[in-house]
C-alpha cells in the first residue's frame, strides 16, 4: 500500500499507472486510498477519486470493488455531502447501462455484418466446426461472448446500489429511481428470474425497516414523502409484473401495497387505486377466481365513475356491462359444500383476506371479518348501486334469461345470438388510463356454461328421462361430451340431480336429496304442529294471570339488561385503558423524542469539540509546512549563491524577500538556461562532425572505384584457367570411360546367361512356394468348413435335445399332475366311503345299545346271591326304544348293573367315528351277541364293520 501525502497525489498517480495500462495497479492504489482511515474527512479531491475509481471499475467489470468503494465513500459523505454520494451512484449506473447497450449494439452490428459479409461465399470450416460442437447460432455465441458479462455486472450494479441506498433516508428518491431502473432493465430484456430477485430484495429490506426501528439513517415510513416513493415503487412492480405475465409475483405486489396502505393507515391516490383494481382484474382472471374478478371490477367501476369525470357515456356502459358479465360468470353453485373443517376454515380466512384486499378494510371490526363475499350478495348490489342502468340492452336481455326467465326448452337458442352480439362489443377508453382496452369476448365461455347449467337445471325440473340426443340438440354450445362433464361438478356440488346412462341413451333427472330446502321446512312444521297438537291434548290446570306471563318476559327484559350493562361497563373500561395505554404512549413518544434531542445536542457538541481539535490539529499542520519551507527555501538560497558566485554572476542579496517557490522559479529559469545552451552547443558540434565525414567521402570515392576495377579484372583470369582445367579434366575422363566399355563387352554374353538361369531359378522357386501356399490354404480352409458344420450340427442337436428334454419335462409334470389329481379324487372317494361305513358302523351300535337299555329294564326275578330285580323303568318316548325286544331270561347281567344307582351308559361317539368311549369297560367273558343278527362277535371287532356292511 502506497502512502500519500495528499489524496491529490492518489489520483495523479493512478491516471500515470493509467497511461501506462495498468489498470490493476491504478484501481488497487485508489481502493487503498479509499478504505484507508487516514482520509476519513471529505474533500472535493474525494468526488473526482471516486468517479475515477468508479470508471475503472465498470471497465474492468470489478463490481466487488465499486460495492467496497461506495460502501466506503458513504460513510465519508453521509454526514458532510450526500449529494456527492448520490453523484457518484448516478455516474455508476450510467457507465454501466452505457457499456451495456454498447455490448448489445457491437454483437447486434458483428450478427448484421456476419448476415450481409457475402451471400454467395460458403461457410468457413472453422465456423462449421464449431457449430456443430457447441450447437449454437453465431448470434447466441456473441451474445454470451459480448452481452451476457456486461448484462451480469449491470444487475450487480442495480443490486449493489439498492443493497447501499436500502436505509439511508436523504436518498430515498435515488432508490426509487433505482428500483426503477431496475424494472425497466427486467421488462426490455425479459429478465423474469432476475424481476422475482429484484421484488424479494426490495420486500426484505422493507421488512428489515420495520423489524430494526433503532438504525441512525432510518427511513421514516410514517412521512408522506416516504410512503410516497415506496408505493410508487410498488405499483411500478406490479405494472411490470403483469407485462411480464408473472402473476404470483403480481399478487404479491398487490399483498405489498395492502401491507403499506395498513401500514400508514391511509389510502393511496385515486389514480393509483384505479390502477391497483385493474390490475386485481387480469390476476384474478387469469387463476379462475370469477367471484374476486367480479368484486375487483365492481370496485373499479366505482372508482371510474366517482373520481373520473372524463368518462363518457358510452365507456361508462362498456365498464358497467363488464361488471355485469363477470357477475353472471361466477358458477351458481357453492363450491364449499361438502368440504371438511379444515377446507371450510382456510376458505375462511381466504375470502377474509381476499375481501381485505378487495375492499380495504383497515378496521378490524366484527363485521368485517363476518363479511362473505358470494354471488347473489354481488348481483343484489349491482341492482341497488344502480350498476343496471348503465349496462347495454342485449347484457341486461341476457341477465334476464340467465336468472330470472324459465325456458327450459328455448334458452339455449335465445342466448346464444345475445353471446354472438357481446363477443363483439369492446374496444380502447381512451379517457381511463388505468383500464387501456375491455373486450367482452373473454367471457363468452363461462357464459356458456352458465347458460348450460341453468338449461341443465330447469330441465331436471319438468322432466324425468330424457333421451341423449334430445338434450345435445338442445346445447349448441358444447359437444355431449363436454356437457357431461360440466353435469358431473354441477351433481357433485348438489346444483342438479341427474344420472346419465349410456347403454340406455338417457339423462335421468331426480329431484334432491333428504336435504333439501323444502323437506327441511315440512319437518319443522311438522314439529310445531305436533308440539300444538300436545298442547291441546295436555292443557294446563292452572290458568297464569296476565302478570304471570308477564314475568317471564321481564326477567329476560331484566337479564338482558344486565348484560347489555355488564357489556357497556367493559367498554368503559376497555376505552380507559386505551385511554391510559395512549397517554402512556404520549408520554414514552415525549420521552423518546427528549432523549433524541438530547442525543442531537451531544452530538452536536462532540462534532463541534472535534471540528475544532480538527481546525487546531490542521493550523499545527499548517505551521510546520510553513518552517519546512522556510528551511528549505534557506538551503536553495545557499545552494543558488555557491552556483552564482562559481559562475562570476552577482548573488542574491540578503535583503531581498525570498522565499521557497522564488527559488524553485529561478532554479528552473537557471537548468532551462543551461539545457538551452548545451542544445547550442550540440547542434554546433554535430554540424561540424557532418561536414567532415563529407569530405572524407568524396577524397575517398574515386580510390574505391579504381580498387575495384582492379579486384575485377583479376578474378577474370582467374575463372579463365579454371574453366580450361576442367575441360581437359572431362575430356580424360571421357576417353577412360570407353576404354573400359571396350573391355567389359566380351563378358556380355555370359552376363546374360548367367542372369536368365537366376531369373528361371528363381520363379520356379516362386511358382513352388506359391502352389504350397495354396494348398495350405485351402486346407485351411476345408478345416474351417468342417468345423463351422461340425458346430452347426452340434448346435442344431443340442436345440433338438433340449426342445425334446423340455417337452418331456412338460409331459412328466402333465402327468404328475394328473396322477396327483387321481390321488386326490381316490383320497376324496375312500374317505367319503369311509365316512359312510363309519356312519353306518354308529347307527348299528345306536341300535344295540337302545336294545340293551330296553332289556335291562325290565322287571326280573331275584338272583340267587341275594341281588334283587331291577326295577322297571319308565316307558321311554324314543321310538327306536319301544321297538326294541325284551332280554333273554337267564342272561348274564354284570355287578355295576345290578349294584343300586346305576351310572349311566355310555354316550355314542359324537365325532361319528363310530367307536364307542374308551372308558366303558366291555361286558365279562370278552363276547357279546349282536341283536337280531344272531351272529357272534368279538368285543374287541366291533370297531370294524362286516364286509358287506
Amino acid at each position: 500500500m502506497a502512502n500519500f501525502a495528499k489524496p491529490e497525489n492518489a489520483l495523479k498517480r493512478a491516471e500515470e499507472l493509467i497511461n501506462v495500462g495498468q489498470k490493476q495497479d491504478a484501481l488497487q492504489s485508489l481502493h487503498d486510498l479509499i478504505t484507508s482511515k487516514r482520509y476519513r474527512a471529505w474533500q472535493k479531491t474525494h468526488e473526482k477519486i471516486m468517479f475515477k475509481y468508479i470508471e475503472l471499475c465498470v471497465d474492468m467489470r470489478r463490481g466487488r470493488f465499486a460495492k467496497d468503494g461506495l460502501i466506503q465513500y458513504r460513510i465519508i459523505c453521509q454526514q458532510v455531502n450526500v449529494s456527492s454520494l448520490e453523484e457518484v451512484i448516478k455516474h455508476f449506473m450510467d457507465l454501466s447501462t452505457k457499456k451495456a447497450e454498447a455490448a448489445r449494439s457491437q454483437a447486434q452490428a458483428l450478427e448484421e455484418a456476419l448476415d450481409v459479409d457475402d451471400l454467395e461465399a460458403d461457410n468457413r470450416p472453422e465456423d462449421l466446426m464449431l457449430s456443430y460442437v457447441s450447437g449454437e447460432k453465431g448470434k447466441d455465441r456473441s451474445d454470451r461472448e459480448l452481452v451476457t458479462p456486461w448484462f451480469k455486472f449491470l444487475w450487480e450494479t442495480y443490486r449493489t446500489v439498492l443493497e447501499i441506498l436500502r436505509n439511508n433516508s436523504k436518498l430515498m428518491a435515488l432508490y426509487a429511481d433505482t428500483a426503477h431502473r431496475a424494472f425497466l432493465f427486467c421488462k426490455q430484456y425479459k429478465r423474469t428470474t432476475e424481476f422475482r430477485r429484484l421484488c424479494e430484495i426490495i420486500r426484505n429490506h422493507l421488512a428489515n425497516l420495520n423489524k430494526y426501528k433503532d438504525q441512525r439513517d432510518r427511513p421514516d415510513l410514517s412521512a408522506p414523502e416516504s410512503i410516497q416513493f415506496y408505493l410508487d415503487t410498488r405499483f411500478e412492480q406490479l405494472r411490470i409484473a403483469t407485462e411480464l405475465e408473472l402473476w404470483q409475483e403480481a399478487f404479491r405486489s398487490v399483498e405489498d401495497i395492502y401491507g403499506l396502505t395498513c401500514m400508514v393507515k391511509k389510502m393511496p391516490k385515486t389514480s393509483w387505486m384505479a390502477v391497483y383494481y385493474a390490475k386485481l382484474t387480469e390476476i384474478f382472471w387469469i387463476s379462475t377466481s370469477h367471484l374476486y374478478h367480479a368484486y375487483a371490477w365492481f370496485k373499479l367501476f366505482q372508482l371510474q365513475k366517482s373520481f373520473n369525470k372524463n368518462l363518457n357515456q358510452k365507456d361508462l356502459q362498456l365498464i358497467a356491462s363488464s361488471v355485469l358479465l363477470a357477475a353472471l360468470s361466477i358458477p351458481p353453485y357453492d363450491h364449499m359444500r361438502r368440504a371438511s373443517h379444515v377446507e371450510l376454515e382456510y376458505e375462511k380466512e381466504r375470502n377474509l383476506r381476499m375481501s381485505n384486499l378487495i375492499g380495504f378494510n383497515l378496521d378490524n371490526k366484527i363485521e368485517a371479518r363476518d363479511m362473505q363475499l358470494s354471488r347473489e350478495s354481488l348481483l343484489a348490489d349491482l341492482i341497488s348501486k344502480g350498476v343496471m342502468t348503465y349496462v347495454t340492452q342485449e347484457v341486461k336481455d341476457l341477465y334476464h334469461l340467465l336468472e330470472h326467465e324459465f325456458l327450459p326448452l328455448d334458452l339455449a337458442s335465445k342466448v346464444q345470438p345475445l353471446l354472438e352480439k357481446i363477443s363483439k362489443v369492446g374496444g380502447k377508453i381512451s379517457s381511463a388510463s388505468s383500464v387501456p382496452e375491455v373486450q367482452l369476448s373473454q367471457y363468452v365461455p363461462a357464459l356458456e356454461k352458465l347458460a348450460t347449467l341453468r338449461l341443465l337445471q330447469q330441465v331436471s325440473h319438468v322432466y324425468q328421462t330424457m333421451k341423449i340426443e334430445s338434450l345435445a340438440k338442445m346445447v349448441p354450445f358444447f359437444s355431449f361430451s363436454a356437457v357431461e362433464k360440466l353435469s358431473v361438478d354441477a351433481v357433485k356440488h348438489n346444483f342438479v340431480a341427474m344420472k346419465v346412462d349410456h347403454m340406455k341413451g338417457a339423462v335421468i333427472f331426480s329431484t334432491l336429496g333428504l336435504e333439501s330446502d323444502g323437506l327441511r321446512d315440512h319437518l319443522s312444521l311438522f314439529a310445531e304442529s305436533l308440539n300444538k297438537t300436545r298442547n291441546m291434548v295436555y292443557p294446563s290446570e292452572m290458568k297464569i294471570s296476565k302478570l304471570g306471563e308477564m314475568l317471564p318476559s321481564l326477567a329476560d327484559v331484566v337479564d338482558k339488561e344486565h348484560k347489555r350493562l355488564l357489556a357497556r361497563k367493559l367498554v368503559i373500561e376497555k376505552r380507559k385503558q386505551e385511554q391510559e395505554r395512549h397517554l402512556l404512549e404520549l408520554e414514552r413518544e415525549e420521552e423518546l423524542k427528549r432523549l433524541k434531542l438530547q442525543k442531537i445536542t451531544e452530538e452536536a457538541e462532540q462534532k463541534r469539540l472535534a471540528s475544532e481539535y480538527e481546525q487546531r490539529k490542521n493550523q499545527r499542520i499548517l505551521r510546520e509546512i510553513e518552517e519546512r519551507e522556510l528551511q528549505e527555501a534557506q538551503a536553495l538560497l545557499q545552494e543558488a549563491e555557491k552556483r552564482s558566485k562559481k559562475k562570476g554572476k552577482k548573488p542574491l542579496m540578503d535583503g531581498e524577500k525570498v522565499t521557497k517557490q522564488s527559488l524553485m522559479e529561478l532554479a528552473l529559469s537557471e537548468q532551462l538556461r543551461e539545457k538551452q545552451e548545451m542544445e547550442k552547443r550540440l547542434q554546433k558540434l554535430g554540424k561540424t562532425m557532418d561536414y567532415l565525414e563529407r569530405a572524407k567521402r568524396e577524397e575517398a570515392a574515386p580510390l574505391i572505384d579504381a580498387a575495384f576495377q582492379r579486384r575485377l579484372s583479376e578474378e577474370k583470369v582467374l575463372h579463365e584457367h579454371e574453366q580450361q582445367q576442367e575441360i581437359e579434366l572431362s575430356r580424360l575422363r571421357h576417353d577412360g570411360d570407353l576404354k573400359e566399355k571396350n573391355r567389359l563387352l566380351r563378358i556380355l554374353e555370359n552376363k546374360t546367361q548367367f542372369q536368365n538361369k537366376v531369373v528361371k531359378c528363381r520363379q520356379d522357386e516362386y511358382e513352388r512356394m506359391r502352389g504350397e501356399r495354396d494348398a495350405r490354404v485351402n486346407e485351411i480352409l476345408q478345416a474351417r468348413k468342417e468345423e463351422r458344420e461340425t458346430k452347426r450340427k452340434m448346435l442344431f442337436y443340442l436345440s433338438v435335445e433340449e426342445e425334446r428334454l423340455k417337452k418331456l419335462q412338460e409331459e412328466e409334470e402333465a402327468r404328475k399332475l394328473i396322477e396327483a389329481e387321481r390321488l386326490k379324487k381316490e383320497e376324496a372317494e375312500k374317505r367319503a366311503r369311509l365316512d359312510r361305513i363309519a356312519e353306518i358302523q354308529r347307527q348299528r351300535e345306536q341300535e344295540i345299545e337302545e336294545r340293551r337299555k330296553a332289556s335291562e329294564g325290565l322287571a326280573r326275578p331275584e338272583l340267587p346271591g341275594g341281588s334283587r330285580p331291577l326295577e322297571a323303568p319308565p316307558a321311554p318316548t324314543a321310538a327306536p326304544a319301544a321297538a326294541a325286544a325284551a332280554p333273554t331270561p337267564g342272561k348274564y347281567v354284570p355287578k355295576f348293573r345290578r349294584a343300586e344307582g346305576q351310572a349311566p351308559p355310555p354316550e355314542p361317539d359324537r365325532w361319528g367315528s363310530g367307536r364307542q368311549d374308551d372308558r366303558a369297560p366291555p361286558p365279562p367273558g370278552g363276547d357279546r351277541w349282536r341283536g337280531g343278527g344272531g351272529q357272534r362277535q368279538s368285543w374287541g371287532s366291533s370297531r370294524i364293520p362286516p364286509r358287506g356292511g
